[in-house]
């Protein structure tokens, strides 16, 4: 036996040991699948570890250092930019979900804190019980998505165009740091502290926001809560151009009335929203019904959206789509009349389904990793000022027609999803379908019931390196206009064409929290 591999037999019995040997897989079909995302896959790691506690994390954590072993932090899997993809065969991955406990929920203080594993959707259920809520409260993946992956990844969607983004939402962090210790941010790390407060001194919660588990792994989240608002209302839009839209949601963002909000290309309209199932519509109208707050208000949504039927997704080249939120009705109506005249000048008001039955069900199955013919997907997205959203358009645009006979060849289709996060920032997400076999993943994150329903296509490796190469190329016009990303993962070039100072002084901090570089290596290209 050598070294090597007497070495990593005697730290997959410590392993054992310290968490139960039921816990740390070593089953290649199970490192195979914990270890790829939604669009690829990099090594095999020695194993997966499932910790239960914060004392097991620290444990795992010592265990590894000691053995000059990777650690790769996974939330709920459903990334696509190889943040939890091990860069090294020699790393342990480490899978969150028995860290699944919401530790606190503190109504006179106002703060929730929560392990990584806990995911957005149960959150949002139990603070719903007490009348409360995360200001940002999840993105649209949240039935999988975790906290741990929104606070090293970062998210948006629910609540971003009032609160932002996840990073905004986060009050402070326990972080287990490479040498198995662990580091408080915010209030919490103040003597007699509570997590109630991020604010005291330098902010070193930002510093492990979007940080891809690069410098340490989150052991618990605290998050600041509202009261949640007991009355909505939704308008939606439609537009012949992309920058009617772009105009019309960039003059609604700088009012600051919207709660939710999110644009769709044709591609998205006519694709995932247009495949709605009996069963589905079924579902989406008992929630809205739910939502209602006496029968006759929950009638009257229902004959709206009946009367709607499909219209909503017909049309228009663009849409828009709206929530806003507050104490009262007044409030509601003030903010709808305030929106709609932002909105006036660039787009038609239309009917509001998309938006009533999201914030009905905010937290839908996550069908969308595949496309809605069955084809393979991917996203990916950049974050600009309001300034550049046409340049950056105009860009792709060109891109895509200098492709679009290759890309027809090759089966590979292409969407656009937009969102305005508070009045300050608009975020373009490309999204690439091509028709190409199902990974391992697909076989098993989604239910086989939905597979069944979907037709299968051969290998297209072709059609696959188009998407690669054309991403490659998004990437360069989106550096091309200042943008700037979540979920950097190790897909983004973060410290490509960084300022000097700035890349120096992540280098450092690199090097002081994790000297023997431990942490998700690759990482944020560290």
């Amino acid at each position: 036996m050598s070294a090597n591999l007497m070495q990593g037999t005697n730290l997959i019995e410590e392993l054992g040991r310290a968490i139960g040997r039921d816990q740390v897989l070593t089953d290649p079909a199970e490192r195979e699948f914990h270890a790829m995302d939604v669009y690829n896959a990099l090594e095999l790691p020695l194993a997966v570890v499932r910790p239960g506690s914060t004392a097991e994390l620290q444990a795992v954590v010592r265990l590894a250092a000691a053995a000059g072993v990777a650690l790769v932090p996974r939330g709920g899997g459903a990334s696509y930019t190889d943040g939890y993809l091990p860069a090294t065969p020699n790393s342990l991955l480490v899978d969150t979900s028995r860290l699944n406990r919401i530790i606190e929920i503190n109504t006179e203080d106002m703060y929730v804190t929560a392990e990584p594993g806990v995911t957005w959707h149960d959150l949002w259920q139990a603070l719903k019980e007490k009348g409360v809520r995360t200001a940002f409260w999840g993105p649209f993946s949240g039935i999988k998505a975790t906290l741990g992956g929104s606070a090293s990844q970062n998210s948006a969607s629910l609540g971003s165009g009032n609160y932002g983004i996840s990073a905004d939402a986060i009050l402070g962090f326990e972080i287990v740091l490479a040498n198995g210790e662990i580091l408080r941010t915010g209030a919490f790390a103040a003597a007699n502290g509570k997590p109630f407060f991020r604010w005291y001194g330098p902010d070193l919660t930002g510093l492990f926001c979007g940080d891809a588990g690069a410098l340490g792994i989150k052991a618990s989240i605290s998050l600041r809560l509202i009261r949640t608002p007991p009355f909505s209302g939704a308008a939606s839009f439609g537009f012949e151009t992309f920058e009617q839209m772009a105009a019309g949601m960039a003059a609604v963002a700088r009012e600051n009335v919207s709660a939710d909000n999110f644009g769709l290309d044709p591609r998205l309209q006519q694709g995932q929203l247009g495949k709605a199932s009996a069963k589905d519509a079924v579902a989406a109208a008992l929630a809205v019904a739910k939502t209602a707050r006496n029968p006759l208000e929950a009638v009257g949504k229902l004959v709206k959206m009946a009367a709607a039927g499909k219209r909503f997704l017909s049309g228009h080249n663009y849409s828009a789509h709206y929530t806003v939120e507050g104490v009262s009705q007044g409030e509601i109506k003030g903010k709808l009349a305030v929106l709609r005249a932002a909105m006036a000048p660039f787009g038609q008001e239309t009917a509001n389904t998309i938006p009533t039955v999201i914030r009905a069900m905010p937290f839908m199955p996550l069908y969308a990793v595949l496309g809605p013919k069955g084809e393979r997907w991917v996203p990916m997205h950049g974050i600009m000022p309001f300034s550049k959203m046409n340049e950056f358009h105009a860009k792709l645009s060109r891109l895509y027609a200098d492709n679009a006979a290759r890309m027809q060849q090759l089966k590979v289709d292409k969407g656009g999803m937009f969102l305005a996060i508070n009045t300050n920032a608009f975020l373009y997400e490309p999204v690439f379908y091509w028709e190409d076999d199902r990974t391992l993943f697909h076989n098993r994150f989604l239910p086989q019931e939905y597979l069944n329903l979907l037709p299968k296509y051969p290998a297209n490796p072709d059609g696959r390196a188009l998407v690669r190469e054309l991403r490659g190329e998004i990437k360069k016009v989106f550096a091309s206009v200042g943008a700037v990303h979540m979920q950097v993962g190790k897909s983004y070039a973060y410290m490509e064409g960084r300022q000097a100072e700035a890349a120096r002084a992540i280098r450092e901090i690199k090097r002081e929290l994790d000297p023997a570089g431990i942490m998700n290596p690759g990482a944020l290209q560290l």
